[in-house]
C-alpha cells in the first residue's frame, strides 16, 4: 500500500508558448510549459511532488519532526516547511550560513519563518557536511524525545523521485507526442523520476551546479528507482549553463529569463528554471532540439528565491526603462 499523501490538486496546467517558441526559432505549436510553479502549497514548485511521497513515509513511521537541508534560498526547504505545517509536524531546516544571515533574510527565508520552521545554521558547508549536521540535529531531537524524519538534500531519493514518475505520466496524458522535456538538474530527483516515466531519450537535464557529479547522481537515482542499470553516457545532460557556480547569475540565464517574461509573461528564477530555459535555447541553437519536435519546459517554480537573489534583483531593477511623455 502506498504511503503517498496528497498535498496539491493535480494535474498542473500545460500551456502553449507560441511567442516564446517563435523567439527561439521553433514552430508556434512546438513549445509548451508544464506549470509546476502553480502547485498551490507554500508558493508552489516541483518539490511538492517529492514531498507527497517522503512526507507520507514520515507519517507512516510516526514522525513528529521533519529535518532537511538545502541552500539558504532553498525551494525544497521552504516547501518542506509548508508541508510540515499542513501535516501538523515540526520542521527544522539545516542551512549554510550563520544566524547573522537571518537579519538579511529575504525570499524563501521569509516564507520559512512564516511557515513556523526552525533553522539550524550550519556555517560553511556543501551538501555532504550539511547532511552530517542534519544527522546531528536528528540525534539531539531524539535525545529530547522527538521522532525526527530526515529528508535528503533537495528531497532527492528514489522515494522522492517517484513524485516525478507521477509527473511524467501526468504529462504524457496531456501531450502524448512530447519529444523533449527540459528540466533543471539540481539534486537530481526530478530528472530521475521523469526518466522513470518517459525514458532517457526524451529528458534533457540542465545542470545547475548544485551537485559535483550530476551524471553520476542522476544515474544512481534512475538505477535504484527503475531497478535497471542506467548508463551515465546515455543520459542527456547539459553542463554549459552553470557559469561561475550554483548561486551566481549566468548571463545567458538572465537573457532567457527576460525572453520568457517579455514574450509570455512567465517568470523564471536565476538558479533553476532560468537555467533550464537557457539550456533549451542552447539546444535549439546546436540542433539538439529542432523545429517540429514537441518540447516541454518543466517550470519548477522558485519565484520566492528570485526575490532573495541579490544580483538578479539589482540587475533587473537597474534595467528599468523610464517612460517619457514629452
Amino acid at each position: 500500500m502506498s504511503d503517498r499523501i496528497t498535498l496539491a490538486t493535480w494535474p498542473t496546467p500545460l500551456e502553449p508558448m507560441p511567442r516564446l517558441a517563435a523567439a527561439l526559432g521553433l514552430g508556434e505549436d512546438d513549445l509548451w510549459v508544464k506549470r509546476d510553479d502553480l502547485i498551490g502549497l507554500g508558493g508552489g514548485g516541483n518539490k511538492v511532488r517529492k514531498l507527497e511521497w517522503t512526507l507520507g513515509a514520515a507519517l507512516a513511521e510516526g514522525a513528529d519532526t521533519l529535518v532537511t537541508t538545502g541552500a539558504a534560498q532553498s525551494n525544497h526547504a521552504r516547501l518542506t516547511a509548508a508541508a510540515g505545517a499542513r501535516a501538523g509536524l515540526d520542521v527544522v531546516l539545516v542551512l549554510p550560513g550563520t544566524a547573522a544571515d537571518a537579519a538579511q533574510g529575504s525570499g524563501n527565508l521569509v516564507l520559512d519563518s512564516l511557515f513556523g520552521a526552525r533553522i539550524h545554521w550550519a556555517g560553511d558547508g556543501d551538501p555532504g557536511t550539511l547532511g552530517q549536521a542534519a544527522e546531528e540535529v536528528c540525534a539531539r531531537l531524539r535525545l529530547g524525545g522527538a521522532r525526527p524524519y530526515a529528508i535528503p538534500f533537495g528531497g532527492s531519493s528514489p522515494l522522492g523521485a517517484r513524485g516525478y514518475v507521477d509527473g511524467g505520466e501526468e504529462l504524457l496524458g496531456q501531450l502524448p507526442d512530447v519529444r523533449h522535456v527540459v528540466v533543471a538538474l539540481g539534486s537530481g530527483g526530478t530528472m530521475a523520476g521523469l526518466i522513470g516515466a518517459l525514458g532517457q531519450e526524451r529528458v534533457l537535464g540542465v545542470h545547475c551546479g548544485a551537485v559535483t557529479d550530476p551524471v553520476g547522481t542522476v544515474a544512481a537515482l534512475v538505477t535504484e528507482l527503475t531497478r535497471r542499470p542506467a548508463a551515465p553516457g546515455s543520459l542527456r545532460i547539459r553542463t554549459d549553463q552553470v557559469g561561475a557556480g550554483y548561486g551566481t547569475l549566468h548571463e545567458p540565464v538572465l537573457e532567457a529569463m527576460r525572453t520568457a517574461a517579455t514574450t509570455e509573461g512567465i517568470v523564471l528564477d536565476p538558479v533553476y528554471s532560468g537555467r533550464a530555459l537557457a539550456g533549451l535555447i542552447a539546444a535549439v541553437r546546436d540542433g539538439g532540439i529542432r523545429r517540429g519536435e514537441r518540447t516541454v519546459l518543466l517550470h519548477t517554480g522558485g519565484l520566492p528565491g528570485l526575490f532573495g537573489h541579490t544580483e538578479t534583483v539589482r540587475r533587473t531593477v537597474a534595467a528599468l526603462r523610464p517612460h517619457s511623455s514629452g
